[in-house]
């Protein structure tokens, strides 16, 4: 796939780098990516993607724009409020790069259309607020075979990992899912969300472009995947961490003796 004398001027600075140059590039520009969610982590992740020249960039998102979105969530506009995020999203990364195609879906996602949907993609980000969301979407990229990188901010900090359980580590074991890192759904409640607990705006930018860097990693086949490692960060003391995650032999979906085969068995109503 030919680059257009455009693209060339506009991924410049991609091609003089060896670990990209112009087959790297292509490989983005043929890249297919689905965001979950069009919120603070989705906006700079959004952004990133299409200012890198992915392909095709999916944004699945049933919410629309307010005013109270705008303190963290820079893709959207005060001109929009009120419009579906999707739209809105679209409309910023058309103009930050006319060559990426975007795919609007306006909806949740679901137990019943969720596999339809990450099939179309080749990588998954997730950026949700919520449980029962990141579940139902690590188990569907483990049944569709996808690879997902995952990320989630609280007040004043974040953490970020990628999960491919659908290949194995270098010691022969699967790649851990995002049940080996939080067992059993938690009950609702117990972490509340950043409208009751609130949220520096800053800090979604900080891991929603780290989510966009794992993903054009993941693309590219380059540097250390974060498949098997938990990236935490501490915004109140400028620290990173790091703990490593581990296959568990017990968890109900890639365990010794699986219980979730499907979707429908997956329990993804937030207790």
């Amino acid at each position: 796939m030919a680059l257009l004398s455009d693209e060339i001027e506009r991924y410049a600075r991609h091609l003089v780098l060896h670990e990209v140059g112009g087959p790297g590039q292509n490989k983005l520009k043929s890249a297919k990516v689905l965001a979950i969610g069009a919120g603070g982590l989705g906006a700079p992740l959004l952004c990133y993607l299409a200012a890198a020249g992915v392909g095709t960039i999916g944004i699945i998102d049933h919410d629309t724009v307010s005013v109270s979105n705008l303190q963290r969530q820079i893709v959207h506009t005060t001109a929009r409020v009120g419009l579906p995020k999707t739209a809105s999203a679209r409309e910023t990364l058309q103009g930050l790069n006319p060559h990426v195609h975007v795919v609007e879906h306006n909806h949740r996602i679901t137990a019943e259309n969720a596999l339809g949907i990450i099939g179309q993609y080749d990588i998954v980000a997730d950026g949700c607020d919520n449980f029962p969301t990141r579940y139902l979407v690590s188990d569907a990229c483990y049944l569709a075979r996808k690879t997902l990188v995952s990320a989630a901010v609280g007040q004043f900090d974040g953490q970020i990992s990628t999960f491919k359980p659908h290949e194995t580590s270098p010691d022969g074991v699967p790649w851990p899912t995002y049940r080996c890192l939080m067992g059993e759904l938690p009950p609702r409640g117990l972490f509340p969300a950043c409208e009751e607990a609130g949220i520096l705006g800053a800090l979604p930018g900080i891991l929603g472009s780290m989510q966009a860097m794992e993903v054009i990693k993941e693309i590219l086949g380059v540097g250390d995947s974060l498949a098997g490692r938990l990236l935490m960060y501490d915004a109140l003391a400028s620290r990173f961490y790091e703990t490593r995650l581990a296959w568990n032999p017990d968890n109900p979906l890639t365990g010794r003796s699986p219980s979730i085969g499907s979707l429908e068995a997956g329990n993804y109503i937030d207790r």
